[in-house]
This record gives C-alpha cells, sequence and structure tokens, in this order.
C-alpha cells in the first residue's frame, strides 16, 4: 500500500520536487515522529480519504469540470497526515491544520473535497461542518464550491436536502452550512470540521476571539478538526499571524504542542520573488492549476508596479509585508547552553555590559551582565518576582518557578510589585564582590527612572535603548551569534524559557526586525535584557570594543 507521506518526504528531501525549508521541516518532524513512536500511521485511513476524493468529487468550474479530482503528490501527503496520522487510540493526531499556500493553487477545491468526505463518509454522526470567515459572503465561496461538488456527482446529491440555511445529510443527520463573525452565535455549535478560509484576513482581536470561539466548540467530538487556510497578507497581529508563529515554534522545535499541524508553502528567498524555480515552493500546483505563462505574466505586472509587487509577494509568494515567526532554532539554543553554572568569579577583572528588562506588569523583572572572554559572549542572568505572585504565576505560565528561586535563577522580591531595590542591590554586589567593570548599562527607555538615578549615582553609564523597529542591527547580531553558537547561557534553564518565547516580526518592505512573543501570554523579558545589554555593546563598539573584548584574562 502507498505511503505518501514518505514518498513526498523522498521527493522534497532528493529535490525531485522543489519545496521550502519549512515544508521540509514539516514532514521531517511526521517522519521523525512516526520513527519514534510519537504517532502512528493507519494506511487505509489515509488511504479511504484519498480514494473519496479521487472517486467522487470534482471539479465545479473551469476546464477541469466536471472531470473527478485527480490529486497531486503533495495533496495526498497532506490528507495522509491530516487523517492518516493517529494517535495511541487510533484517533486524529492533529485537531488543527493551518495550510498556507499560494492564490491558485487549489485551497478551495480541496477544503470542499476534505469537507465532503467529512459530511458523508468520516463516520461521524450528527457531523457539523461550518465555512467560517469574516461576512458570509466570503464563507459563501468555499461552501458553494462544496454545495456544486456535490451536484456533480449524482450519488451523491440524491442523498442531500437543500435547505435554507444548510445542505443536510439525513443518513448520518450531518449538515453544512456557511458562518459568518458572530461570537454570540457560534456558541454551541459543537463543530465537527470547521473551514477556516483566507485567515490572514480575519483581523486583529476580532478574529482571534471568533477563532477562539470555534476551537471551544468542538470540545465534545472526540477527533474535531479546525482546517485554516489562507495565502500571505497584510493585516497584523490576527488569526494568521497567530498560527503562523505556533507554527514556525513546532518546526524550530521550540513548542511543546502535538495537535497543531502547519504546512506553510512560501518562498525561502525574498530576492528570487521572481524566479520560477524559487515560486514552485510557495505554489506546489505551479504547472497543474496554475500555467507558467500565467505566473510569468504576473511577474512582469509586479516588476513594473510596487503596488502590485507587495499583492504578488503576498499572494503568489507568502511573503506578509509584516510577518511574525519564531526566532531561535532549539537546538542552536541548547548548544548554548550547559550544565554548569557560570559564576562571576570565572570574570573577575573583566569589562563587560548589563541588560535591564524591567516588568510595566510589576510581576517579572530581568537582568543580565554580558561578559566577553575568550571569544565567547557568557551572559548571568537574574530574575525578580514578588514573593505573592510566584505560586500564582507558576500555575499561568506552567513553569517550576519555586524550584528555579531554589537553583538561584529567580528572586522573590517585595510582596506584590518587585521592589527595584533588590535589582540595583544584585548588580552592585556583583560589581563590588567581583571587581567587574561594567561600561555600559543598556535599559528599555521606559524602565522605573529611580533605578536608573541610583545606578548613575553608583557611577555607571547609562543608555537608554529604543525598542520596535529600532533594535534590528542588534537583532542581525544575535541571530548570527547564535546560529554560530557564540553564546554561553550556562544552566539557566528559566533564560531558556524566555529565549524560546522570542519571536521576530518583519517588515519585508524595509527588513526591519522587533522582538515580540511567539504567544500573548509567553514571556520574554530575559531575551529583552540580553538585547539591551548587546544594543550598548553594539552601539559603543568603536570606543569600548577592546576593553570588552578582555583579552588576557
Amino acid at each position: 500500500m502507498d505511503n505518501y507521506i514518505l514518498a513526498y518526504y523522498q521527493a522534497i528531501t532528493d529535490g525531485s520536487i522543489v519545496a521550502g525549508e519549512k515544508i521540509k521541516a514539516w514532514y521531517r518532524y511526521i517522519v521523525e515522529g512516526l520513527e519514534k513512536k510519537a504517532f502512528f500511521y493507519a494506511p487505509k485511513k489515509a488511504k479511504a480519504v484519498i480514494v473519496y476524493v479521487e472517486n467522487f468529487c470534482r471539479h465545479h468550474e473551469g476546464a477541469l469540470a466536471p472531470g473527478k479530482i485527480r490529486l497531486e503528490l503533495w495533496q495526498k501527503a497532506f490528507l495522509s497526515v491530516v487523517f492518516g496520522i493517529v494517535d495511541e487510540d487510533g484517533l486524529r493526531q492533529f485537531r488543527e491544520c493551518f495550510l498556507e499556500v499560494a492564490r491558485k493553487a487549489g485551497k478551495t477545491l480541496l477544503a470542499a473535497a476534505v469537507s465532503s468526505y467529512a459530511t458523508f463518509v468520516d463516520g461521524e454522526y450528527g457531523a457539523r461542518v461550518y465555512f467560517a470567515a469574516p461576512k458570509l459572503d466570503q464563507a459563501s465561496l468555499c461552501y458553494d464550491a462544496f454545495y456544486q461538488m456535490i451536484t456533480k456527482e449524482p450519488m451523491l446529491l440524491k442523498q442531500i436536502k437543500k435547505r435554507r440555511n444548510d445542505i443536510y445529510y439525513p443518513a448520518m443527520n450531518a449538515s453544512a452550512r456557511p458562518l459568518a463573525f458572530s461570537a454570540k452565535k457560534s456558541d454551541g455549535l459543537n463543530i465537527s470540521l470547521g473551514i477556516c478560509d483566507e485567515v490572514a484576513s480575519w483581523a486583529g482581536d476580532q478574529g482571534l476571539k471568533f477563532y477562539e470561539v470555534l476551537k471551544s466548540s468542538v470540545g465534545a467530538r472526540r477527533q474535531p478538526l479546525l482546517l485554516s487556510l489562507s495565502t500571505a497578507g497584510y493585516l497584523n497581529d490576527g488569526v494568521y499571524d497567530e498560527l503562523r508563529k505556533r507554527g514556525t515554534a513546532i518546526l524550530n522545535g521550540t513548542s511543546t504542542e502535538t495537535r497543531f499541524a502547519p504546512f506553510l508553502y512560501e518562498i525561502d528567498d525574498v530576492e528570487k520573488w521572481n524566479d520560477i524555480n524559487e515560486l514552485h515552493k510557495a505554489n506546489p500546483n505551479l504547472g497543474v492549476s496554475v500555467s507558467i505563462d500565467y505566473m510569468l505574466e504576473e511577474i512582469r505586472i509586479a516588476e513594473g508596479s510596487i503596488s502590485k509587487k507587495a499583492e504578488y509577494l503576498a499572494k503568489y509568494c507568502n511573503v506578509k509585508q509584516s510577518s511574525s515567526q519564531a526566532w531561535f532554532n532549539a537546538t542552536d539554543v541548547a548548544a548554548c547552553f550547559s550544565e554548569e553554572r557560570l559564576d562571576f568569579e570565572a570574570f573577575r577583572g573583566c569589562y563587560c555590559v548589563i541588560g535591564i528588562d524591567l516588568s510595566q506588569t510589576t510581576d517579572l523583572t530581568a537582568c543580565v551582565f554580558v561578559i566577553e572572554k575568550g571569544g565567547k559572549i557568557y551572559t548571568i542572568a537574574k530574575f525578580f518576582m514578588p514573593a505573592e505572585r510566584i505560586k500564582e504565576n507558576q500555575a499561568r505560565d506552567n513553569l517550576p518557578y519555586e524550584i528555579y528561586v531554589k537553583r538561584g535563577f529567580l528572586q522573590p522580591s517585595g510582596e506584590n510589585f518587585v521592589d527595584y531595590q533588590d535589582c540595583f542591590n544584585w548588580i552592585a554586589d556583583a560589581i563590588g564582590d567581583y571587581e567587574l567593570y561594567p561600561l555600559r548599562v543598556g535599559y528599555d527607555r521606559y524602565c522605573a527612572q529611580y533605578l536608573i538615578k541610583d545606578l548613575k549615582s553608583y557611577g555607571l553609564q547609562v543608555d537608554d535603548v529604543y525598542q520596535g523597529e529600532n533594535l534590528t542591527p542588534v537583532i542581525n547580531e544575535v541571530d548570527g551569534l547564535m546560529r554560530d553558537h557564540a553564546f554561553e547561557f550556562g544552566d539557566n534553564d528559566l533564560l531558556k524559557v524566555h529565549l524560546l518565547n522570542a519571536a521576530v516580526k518583519i517588515n519585508n518592505e524595509t527588513a526591519r526586525r522587533r522582538l515580540v512573543k511567539t504567544a500573548s501570554r509567553n514571556r520574554i523579558d530575559g531575551t529583552a535584557a540580553l538585547l539591551d545589554a548587546m544594543c550598548v555593546r553594539q552601539k559603543w563598539a568603536p570606543e569600548d570594543g577592546y576593553y570588552l573584548a578582555n583579552e588576557g584574562k
């Protein structure tokens, strides 16, 4: 029996099929997961959906209508992952899927076919299939494709009833309908399959809340599925950004999620946006559902217009004009940590820089010393949290803060608010006890000013660090240093968590980047403090570089 997952993985690995790095990473994740028995492959379930689609689903428009769908290898692999990868109970492993693929790659047709299978064959009595989008007319696009697909297959058509608001399949008490944004009306939906169409257009907080409502409505199902589809777009901080951050964190190995499947078809090199070979990475159906001639014409149009180029990059290359993705690769981060505690004694008499990120929410603060020695950049970090909030935050963040206190990474400070005098004392004690020479202190300009005054009074040179995209040069430097494993963080597991929680948002018009979180509830204070220190280190390198190298010490 054919295993299309392995066949596709082999093809994209040996180069016989062109694929981007994120797709290669995802299928490597699947293959390695099968080898480790993190989940299992059910060939009959994979075959069932592929056989159904190719025998009972038809094109409803265009030159191929009303012919039967013939799936490409990438589509067979996709369906095999979604329906054929199961958990130890034999139920579908993945409950959320995100398919980001270029315009005209056939994603609406594929979603309609999946919906048909879920309605007629999946075996879920009382199945409820919803096609969700911000507005009803947009939600109806995939819904109409689903209905038209049914009308082209007489055997299916005679089994359904077309009602005013839905399509009803009496034999299984199953129904399918379009659904527009309305959190109140969405309560009690009991979704078995949700098709979330063009999530790049699901604006901001409203879109995120609606998506969460859809997620919460699948709780009564044994193996529900939310399938999100999109090309890249223009809106920031919405569902698209959230799904991409979660997806890239999985691909980087920095996420513990096990039920989310990201299929991110996009180009790797934005400089090759007009290269047909590169475009195959964003549109695996190039030359099938969209012709090479058509794409070459789109390229010519984009080359003559800035606005058309922006649309082209988003829709055909899947390059969002302000995109977010998890920052560090877990392997690179792990390589910069060890089981040995970093001790200030090893750096007695050394020059250094300091970074501080003071909590605006009053419940976590990070301070770091950055010391270069022997070509390595050592970072000693200390975190501060109000004593009365440690247990509460331990439950909130699912992190062992009480253990971090015992290991010395985290210091209880104040009762309900961090006492910034503790931060000053830790810095001053390290300087005095170990004869350290901090040349600069980088801090977020919104820090508590009385701490800054105390540091100045102590004789330190303080420098406020402008945040946001102004940090692009230091983000780029830290990115390279992390990839080169030039950092040494010792055994500070709390700092590791903050590094793995970090994401970067990239403005592809300017290539500028800024630090964000992989998820809104995650903490990145340690990463921010490190960037503050590295920023003043970089800024004053012409003046301080000789001393900071600590050669001979």
